[in-house]
């Protein structure tokens, strides 16, 4: 048995006035994935357990069959197995971004979506002029970042990984004073940051051609090294991820999942959605499970951009889930699922913690009576679940895997 999972990661939204009160989903024209409400069971997941954060960590977690409220232990240590990054036991990894501050205001979460070629040159002055025994900051991917801080003991680590921090796409426009981490020692770093980056000559040249600068960073995300069981002894099968986005690669290397890079994707709308379905088919051919994550409409979201967001849902349907049926096409011993990890409505361009549609096709799946993939039709599905993490034994336990 072959299982696909499909996530265009933030893909489920709110209605929108401007067209004429439906989501960017409803609007989208996606005659895949409604097949696969068509042929299946449709209906709505959780992925956020209440009183978390809803972000893509936890609900990623989720949607792989890990209870997030056992094993959540924040992004920056994910992203850290990505980097091949090795945590001590007094280590705390931050997810940074690069962003753009003006005026007291987040203006930007990822100054522009500056290239990692920029900011790799970035990176290494911060660490010439901020680094030292206890910060040392690491290269990711465009505006997603690593800092890794050095503490004094495992208890002192575990005190940092609690700090309050705040997600700078959550704080668009909003004042940076107001939403620092509760930690004066954070945000000293995070002031002489703006020292070293403001006048670097990379962001006088993006300046001059019009562009968002990199001149803070932003720390976030953070967590100690994680202790999960790998996805094979958890669920007795193998499986593989296709992501351009390290949090999701670190999750993969964490459980044990191959990950394959597929040049050309990005984690942004231009990211390489036909080399990802061929990188999704050919890990079906050594593994049991695929993984399939695009970030494009979760981007989309967060810029407030709706003609944006319907066309990244789009060329989600049109070159990755058509490919993939297209390949399924006439097998007997597969099944696919197809769900975001959580809303991003594109009016308040962050995340939420609303349920998120999910249809299942395939073998053994008998279909409701659900004929299209969107929010409000997955309401009328037949399958309801308030625990996210209880999908994947959903998905697999009928065949007997589990």
């Amino acid at each position: 048995m072959k299982y696909i999972i499909l996530v265009p990661d933030g893909m489920s939204g709110e209605p929108i006035e401007e067209l004429n009160d439906h989501t960017c989903m409803e609007i989208a024209n996606t005659p895949n994935a409604d097949m696969i409400a068509r042929k299946g069971i449709v209906g709505t997941v959780k992925n956020i357990p209440k009183g978390m954060t809803p972000a893509s960590d936890v609900a990623n977690l989720s949607i792989l069959g890990y209870d997030p409220g056992k094993y959540y232990c924040g992004r920056g240590p994910l992203e850290a197995a990505n980097l091949k990054v090795e945590l001590g036991d007094c280590d705390v990894a931050f997810r940074f971004n690069t962003i753009t501050a003006a005026n007291d205001k987040m203006v930007d979460y990822s100054a522009g979506h500056i290239s990692t070629e920029e900011v790799t040159v970035l990176i290494e002055v911060l660490n010439e002029e901020l680094g030292d025994d206890v910060f040392k900051f690491y290269t990711g991917t465009s505006y997603r970042n690593l800092l890794v801080v050095r503490c004094a003991s495992p208890s002192e680590a575990e005190k940092l990984a609690k700090v309050s921090c705040f997600p700078p796409h959550d704080i668009l426009d909003r004042s940076i004073s107001k939403h620092l981490p509760k930690k004066k020692e954070l945000v000293a770093l995070m002031e002489r940051s703006k020292a070293v980056l403001e006048n670097h000559d990379i962001n006088k040249v993006r300046i001059d051609l019009k562009q968002n600068p990199a001149n803070m960073i932003w720390l976030w995300g953070q967590g100690v090294k994680p202790d999960m069981p790998k996805f094979e002894d958890a669920y007795g099968i193998t499986g593989g991820m296709i992501s351009a986005v390290d949090l999701l690669k670190g999750m993969a290397l964490t459980l044990g999942l191959e990950v394959v890079n597929v040049p050309g994707a990005t984690g942004y709308y231009d990211t390489n959605y036909e080399g990802k379905a061929a990188a999704a088919i050919d890990i079906l051919t050594r593994h049991d499970l695929v993984f399939v994550h695009v970030e494009a409409p979760d981007e989309a979201g967060h810029n407030g951009d709706v003609e944006a967001k319907i066309r990244a849902i789009e060329n989600f349907d049109s070159k990755i889930t058509s490919r993939i049926i297209e390949e399924l096409t006439g097998r007997e011993d597969f099944r696919v699922m197809i769900l975001p990890d959580h809303p991003t409505p594109v009016k308040k361009r962050t995340h939420t913690s609303d349920p998120v549609p999910f249809a299942i096709a395939g073998t053994g799946i008998d279909p409701d009576r659900v004929i299209v993939f969107s929010e409000k039709a997955s309401k009328a599905g037949s399958k309801h679940l308030e625990k996210g993490s209880d999908l994947m034994k959903y998905l697999l336990v009928e065949e007997g895997v589990i």
